[in-house]
């Protein structure tokens, strides 16, 4: 052995300082290569549509009802499945709401904990024992794993136990808690990992309540959105996207997230526009001057970054203050709102005294809100520009591709990128921006992520001046990348995954980002299986649009499905009439044996591990 492994061998011995020791581990991982896998659940899309979130997150897609209809579809009523099913994903209001109905008696708690007690053995079935503890709340955890493994014998003493403990938890009035504990543990059990495929911020109120959830969820990791970066760019500091942040929740009349959830003012910004804008109702106002604040920002990034290729994306220059028209691609076009008391024709693109002042505290703002700044670090911590997850490549927009079909090659700082590289790079470059409070070439690239032509996030050709000024919609068609054509083709899915490592036929791409239309016929199932795009619009704006209110994605032991769901009323509903989420699921893939801990990235490591065991065993021989 090198030093290296010497140094290694002794601190496993550390860990294993027996031969026994070892040899017991060697068993106990060799058990778990052999469980099925867990059940993985991926979200995209979020846009801050909370209770619609807060829910499916409760049900797990439906697995829950899936799991008490099998246990129960033949001894309880629809009704009474629904009940229980209601109970697990909201507890403390369903029994607030049955304790006023008088329905909370002994036979009934004894009832419904026997019923959760059997639900949540059929959960824990796939996961280790240990592993099942640690997902207990600690301080029900001895009983509950009690509960859990009472095994019938000759004399009945296990039940009878098992029975005497049901008696105390009602004697000493500790049920509702105990519903509680087994409710969490069950929802727990029903979704070993979480993804969510970009895209919590933005559009729909409560972003921030979605990310408190996320914070204290179990497992799960993010694949950063457009929204999200633009988020984490004003979090950064970046003027740029603070301007944009600003702009897109004046325009989707959704600043209660800034005011109330982030204590982020806008005071300061009223009453900038209400003074130069004094021809404007106050909240139009306020949009028109961060939009001509974001406008010159825009612009100043694109002059200070030829890299970026963006020169056709800047206007302020363009316009004709007298005229009250603006020259676009050699057409000139009319303004549909003239007035632009902050522009100085010799330099339109610099901030005035005012607007300076007003974004300077902005910026403050946004760098000193704690509840903001907490979510961001999360989203850094947890997030990442695309992730590989077993066998399964995520990411939230695009690879950006050039007109053949071909990865496009991206010039940044000097280099080259494109595939793989352009978004390792994209990652390293938004971390900068966050941890290097001096790095403004950094944050400037938070907002070309956001916007860009060629972002792999964006993935289209924003035209946020000529939707804002010009009536003319013909200007308004937003180009896509190639990108959006070649992802349709199994050949040019198999290009991306070789790209990122990805050999094996089990491999597909999860996509957000782009809503599936499927009142027009889009599927989310595309070429051939290989590509799935799970953005189904979550976001109320979009469920016309869409024909549905979201996807979400199963992984489980036996294979792949996509559910649609239909919109959710509110959790009010839920509780009174328990109502749940409609939704219907497509097989994408079913496979032909179980899919087993063996098979996944954990099991991988554990194979790696149990070698080392092996060869530390060697040693003690």
């Amino acid at each position: 052995m090198d030093i290296k492994d010497k140094k290694y061998m002794k601190l496993l011995a550390g860990k294993f300082p027996s031969k026994q020791a070892v040899c017991r581990e060697i068993i106990n991982l060799s058990a778990i290569l052999n469980l099925p896998k867990g059940t993985e659940h991926f979200m995209s899309d979020l846009h801050g549509e909370y209770e619609a979130f807060y829910h499916i997150l409760n049900n797990c897609s439906g697995v829950i009802r899936e799991k008490v209809n099998l246990l129960f579809g033949d001894i309880l009523t629809d009704f009474e499945q629904q009940e229980i099913c209601t109970l697990i994903y909201y507890p403390r209001e369903k029994l607030e709401m049955l304790r006023k109905q008088g329905i909370l008696t002994d036979d009934w708690y004894r009832m419904v904990l026997n019923q959760l007690i059997e639900i949540a053995k059929l959960l824990s079935s796939k996961y280790t024992r240990s592993k099942v503890r640690k997902a207990m709340p600690g301080e029900f955890s001895y009983i509950i794993d009690e509960l859990l493994h009472v095994q019938k014998d000759e004399d009945d003493n296990q039940v009878l136990y098992h029975s005497k403990i049901i008696d105390t938890i009602l004697d000493i009035n500790n049920a509702d808690e105990f519903i509680v504990a087994l409710s969490g543990l069950v929802k727990q059990l029903a979704v070993d990992h979480l993804h969510i495929v970009g895209d919590i911020f933005d559009r729909g109120p409560y972003a921030d309540k979605i990310l408190d959830l996320l914070q204290g969820y179990h497992s799960l990791d993010i694949e950063w959105g457009n929204h999200d970066i633009l988020w984490m760019g004003a979090a950064s500091g970046s003027m740029a996207c603070i301007a944009n942040v600003i702009r897109n929740n004046l325009k989707y009349k959704n600043t209660e997230i800034l005011e109330s959830g982030y204590g982020i003012s806008l005071r300061s910004l009223a009453l900038f526009a209400a003074q130069e804008y004094a021809f404007e109702e106050p909240m139009d106002a306020a949009l028109k001057a961060i939009s001509i604040i974001l406008f010159k920002l825009e612009g100043d990034i694109i002059r200070r970054h030829s890299e970026y290729d963006m020169d056709d994306r800047i206007f302020l220059h363009k316009i004709n203050l007298e005229s009250g028209k603006v020259e676009i691609n050699g057409k000139e076009y009319t303004i549909n709102d003239p007035e632009f008391p902050t522009i100085d024709k010799n330099n339109p693109y610099k901030l005035s005294d005012g607007e300076q002042a007003v974004m300077e505290e902005l910026k403050s703002a946004f760098l000193n809100s704690v509840r903001l700044q907490s979510h961001i670090r999360f989203l850094y911590e947890k997030g990442s520009m695309y992730r590989i997850y077993n066998g399964n490549l995520l990411y939230h927009g695009c690879i950006p591709m050039d007109d053949t079909g071909n990865f496009e090659g991206v010039q940044m700082e000097g280099e080259t990128y494109q595939g793989k590289s352009y978004l390792d790079y994209a990652d390293k470059v938004a971390r900068r921006a966050y941890y290097n409070a001096h790095d403004n070439d950094a944050k400037d690239f938070m907002w070309y992520l956001w916007t860009g032509r060629k972002s792999p996030l964006c993935g289209r050709n924003i035209k946020t001046f000529e939707r804002t000024f010009l009536d003319d919609e013909s200007t308004w068609k937003e180009e896509t990348n190639p990108y959006y054509s070649f992802y349709k083709e199994e050949k040019t899915c198999n290009m991306i995954l070789r790209e990122f490592g990805l050999y094996t036929n089990m491999s597909h791409i999860i996509n957000g980002h782009t809503p599936v239309r499927t009142v027009e016929g889009e599927q989310p199932i595309r070429a051939n299986g290989k590509l799935l795009v799970i953005d189904g619009g979550f976001c109320k704006d979009y469920h016309e649009k869409t024909g549905i209110a979201g996807y979400t994605l199963i992984y489980n032991s036996h294979g792949l499905r996509i559910k649609a769901h239909q919109p959710f009323e509110s959790v009010y509903h839920a509780l009174c009439e328990n109502k749940d989420i409609k939704s219907e699921s497509h097989l994408v893939e079913t496979e032909k044996s179980r899919i087993l801990v063996r098979d996944t990235d954990n099991g991988k490591n554990i194979i790696e591990y149990i070698a080392d065991l092996k060869q530390l065993l060697n040693y003690y021989n």
